[in-house]
């Protein structure tokens, strides 16, 4: 009898230990009881240097394994490798989206993912209309631009609680940060996005017309005053001003509307001219004075590319981490 009471004892102290813990926490800031949880898990793997060491090296050589098999998948089956990360980058956003509540990052990409199948039905049907390729290299072209503004927004707005200056319009540090690194990544994101589903549907439609096709020769030939990217007649010289947009030449000699040979080169990503697949030199293009091509969406678009790396495959790579880790016994 003696035994029970002292275990029923001592079950009530712990449950009054564990109350005042609780009661503690509530009392204390979100800061505090992250230190405490921080310390708590130091406690917990101390000891475990070695296992810790030994995660560190299977993570580095995942890494460099996977780069490798990547490169090589890239390599010798770029379409397979495209399309394989344009499914990965719509997919895994989504699925981390609905785990974690984020409702607001799917409303956007609700909104972008139907009117973007819109535009992609468009663009796949056949006959192609000749309005269709201008109105979907101006989709995305607006895409582009408005994940440029938001993106630069973002990273401003992150540079701004660097450097403390949000403290002098009474922002909270957290909040600041919270925004800038929101608004980097829908622009980030969305840009990715939309340059691979333009250059997906550049391919289609290039191909429809039939001034283009990859690694071969056109099934039509190109007529002087044709645009090979849209297929509609182009009315304005070489040497003239246009009202609405100019002409552009090519150094392989084939003119194009400066809109349609912009999406295509920038936004649908091509570096070669869409009827005889010479290379275009884009620094040619952006050191002529007299044309409006920004060096720095080519940037931009550079960081984009690297991006697609970090939201598709990164979380395939840690996962695969977790399995060996998990096979290995490792905590």
């Amino acid at each position: 009898l003696s035994r029970r009471v002292m275990a029923a004892v001592a079950a009530q102290v712990v449950e009054i230990d564990s109350l005042n813990e609780q009661r503690d926490l509530l009392k204390m800031s979100p800061e505090d009881n992250w230190k405490m949880e921080h310390e708590k898990m130091h406690i917990k793997h101390r000891g475990h240097e070695a296992m810790h060491a030994e995660m560190v090296l299977i993570l580095i050589a995942t890494l460099v394994v996977a780069q490798i098999v990547l490169v090589q998948w890239k390599q010798r089956h770029c379409r397979s490798y495209n399309m394989v990360t344009l499914l990965q980058m719509w997919v895994v956003p989504l699925y981390f989206t609905l785990k974690l509540y984020w409702w607001r990052f799917l409303s956007t990409w609700g909104m972008f993912s139907v009117i973007t199948s819109y535009v992609i039905f468009r663009a796949t049907r056949k006959p192609l209309s000749g309005r269709t390729p201008r109105m979907v290299y101006k989709w995305f072209l607006l895409i582009y631009k408005l994940s440029y503004a938001v993106g630069i927004v973002g990273y401003v707005a992150i540079m701004f609680t660097m450097f403390g200056f949000n403290l002098f319009f009474r922002i909270k540090t957290e909040d600041s940060m919270d925004f800038g690194v929101i608004l980097l990544f829908y622009g980030l994101y969305y840009g990715v996005m939309g340059r691979d589903f333009a250059e997906i549907c550049s391919d289609y439609m290039a191909s429809t017309i039939g001034y283009y096709n990859v690694g071969a020769m056109p099934s039509r030939n190109l007529s002087g005053d044709i645009c090979a990217v849209c297929g509609q007649k182009i009315f304005v010289n070489l040497d003239e001003e246009g009202i609405v947009e100019n002409t552009y030449q090519l150094s392989c000699g084939h003119i194009f509307h400066e809109f349609c040979i912009r999406g295509w080169c920038i936004v649908g990503k091509k570096q070669t001219c869409p009827y005889c697949n010479e290379k275009v030199d884009l620094k040619k293009m952006l050191n002529n004075p007299y044309k409006s091509w920004e060096r720095t969406h080519v940037l931009y678009g550079q960081l984009l590319d690297w991006l697609r790396y970090l939201v598709a495959w990164q979380p395939v790579i840690i996962g695969v981490v977790h399995g060996i880790n998990y096979t290995l016994g490792l905590e």
